[in-house]
């Protein structure tokens, strides 16, 4: 097979070709059994081609046919033994990646600042986390990854672990030192999995870090939907055999994935792996190039700051991607949440992510200097609107809650017998849910943990800051759910 071939986009356009007669799910038939407003806007073509697992289309749980072909035509050009199609998102290859080398009672190092998915799999997994804190950008106010030293440490003192989780690159697209976290952990014969959702297209262009294959990684998770081309919700797991199986990688997606599989979706993975390999270099170095120029007239706006190469240099900064635009707005007196709902506002403008200081945005394929032209009026029109209040600016104050002591396993606490308590009273119990609040993006508790005075009140200062809290029941935090406490009966 070639890189131009596309096995499973080909093969399912012709079946379609045929016309078959449909007695079998979905039962819209092709479109004629849904609303005509929805099959107007949608278009005959996507309802078509929202198809089953019958014979000739292949089945994901079980693949030997198209879908085969196409993963294996995927593993090549990531670089793998093997690749897995996922229907789930990244999300679901995270909980994969997780299951796949962790039972009841295994240690699984992670960063503190892990994405909620490797939380879910602890808890399903029964294993046992043990954290090490990310590195702080105290000027930029985000959390970057983890270091070589801390990796070590971790390693020395876990070297029962049955794997290491590491976030590359971070969401920021800033990225650590991976070849050499990869070789520190090989060198205990514990397996590295990689949260790589925010890197599909690294993988494709020299002047980007180094993917979790390029670096001898054992797994890794990866949303081509991000920045790869495919449809939301469609993501690969590339495995390396070795330390990992794949025949057992295959069986826990299989357990965690639907049976009824979106056609859509795979198809968009297989014409999207089809551009990467063939494309990708050339449709890369365009969105790095308007990237920089984008960057460099973002940097010459007054009292705004796009980050650029000199963020490197530190063990946390290893390399960096140049197409995450990320803007410092501090100086202006604004946080990131202002800032977004303006452009919104104001230019109609989407950025992918705000905190307290900045706002991420992202260049791809996609983009045209027609968009960014945008982007750039409108941060100028920004920085002329608020520049009275520049004396007011801010500087970042980023503290990091102390990790507390896990009394239980994550999966006992989630499932143990629990009780609400009032917040205030809630120190020395066992809590029972996730409280998480951003930026920096580090739990703060998770299922399992004693709650400190000292955490209960780095939670407060947060929230008087005006930062979202994440994974309470209770989103107002006046009460905690915690683990239900049996005293004796006088």
């Amino acid at each position: 097979m070639s890189q131009h071939q596309t096995p499973l986009f080909t093969g399912l356009l012709k079946h379609i070709e045929k016309k078959p007669i449909q007695f079998h799910i979905p039962g819209h038939k092709k479109g004629a059994g849904t609303s005509p407003e929805f099959r107007e806007f949608i278009g005959h073509n996507a309802l078509a081609m929202d198809q089953i697992n019958i014979g000739p289309l292949d089945d994901l749980h079980s693949p030997h046919g198209i879908i085969k072909e196409a993963q294996e035509l995927a593993a090549e050009a990531f670089g793998a033994d093997y690749t897995f199609f996922s229907v789930q998102g990244t999300s679901g290859a995270i909980m994969t990646m997780v299951m796949a080398v962790c039972g009841p009672g295994d240690k699984i190092i992670v960063p503190r600042n892990v994405h909620k998915s490797v939380m879910s799999a602890i808890v399903f997994s029964g294993a046992v986390p043990v954290f090490i804190h990310p590195e702080v950008d105290k000027n930029l106010g985000i959390s970057h990854g983890i270091t070589t030293d801390s990796v070590k440490k971790a390693l020395e003192q876990n070297p029962d672990a049955k794997g290491l989780l590491v976030i590359n690159p971070t969401y920021f697209g800033i990225c650590a030192d991976l070849k050499q976290i990869v070789d520190l952990a090989h060198s205990y014969n514990i397996p590295v999995l990689v949260d790589e959702a925010h890197g599909v297209h690294i993988h494709f262009h020299e002047d980007l870090p180094l993917s979790a294959m390029q670096a001898g990684a054992d797994m890794s998770a990866t949303s081509v939907h991000k920045l790869g081309g495919s449809m939301t919700q469609s993501s690969v797991l590339n495995v390396k055999e070795g330390l990992v199986s794949a025949h057992r990688v295959q069986a826990i997606l299989s357990m965690l994935t639907t049976t009824s599989t979106s056609y859509l979706l795979l198809a968009s993975l297989d014409t999207a792996r089809k551009q990467l390999a063939i494309e990708g270099h050339d449709l890369i170095e365009k969105a790095i190039k308007l990237a920089n120029q984008t960057r460099k007239e973002i940097n010459e706006i007054d009292h705004l700051y796009c980050v650029g190469e000199e963020i490197l240099g530190t063990k946390a900064t290893f390399d960096y991607d140049p197409t995450k635009l990320i803007i410092s707005v501090k100086e202006l007196g604004l946080t990131g949440y202002d800032v977004e709902v303006w452009l919104r506002e104001n230019y109609q403008i989407e950025v992918e992510l705000s905190d307290l200081y900045n706002i991420l945005c992202i260049i791809t394929p996609g983009d045209t200097e027609y968009e960014t032209s945008i982007l750039v009026k409108a941060l100028k029109d920004l920085s002329d609107h608020f520049k009275h209040q520049a004396d007011q600016s801010v500087k970042p104050s980023v503290l990091l809650p102390n990790i507390p002591v896990l009394a239980l396993s994550p999966r006992d606490a989630f499932y143990s017998e629990t009780e609400v308590v009032p917040f205030e009273e809630s120190a020395g119990r066992i809590i029972a849910e996730f409280v998480m609040v951003y930026p920096p993006g580090i739990p703060i508790f998770i299922p399992g943990e004693i709650i400190t005075e000292e955490n209960l009140a780095y939670i407060k200062k947060n929230l008087e800051a005006g930062l979202p809290v994440q994974g309470p029941e209770d989103s107002t935090l006046q009460y905690l759910r915690v683990i239900k406490e049996h005293k004796a009966i006088k």
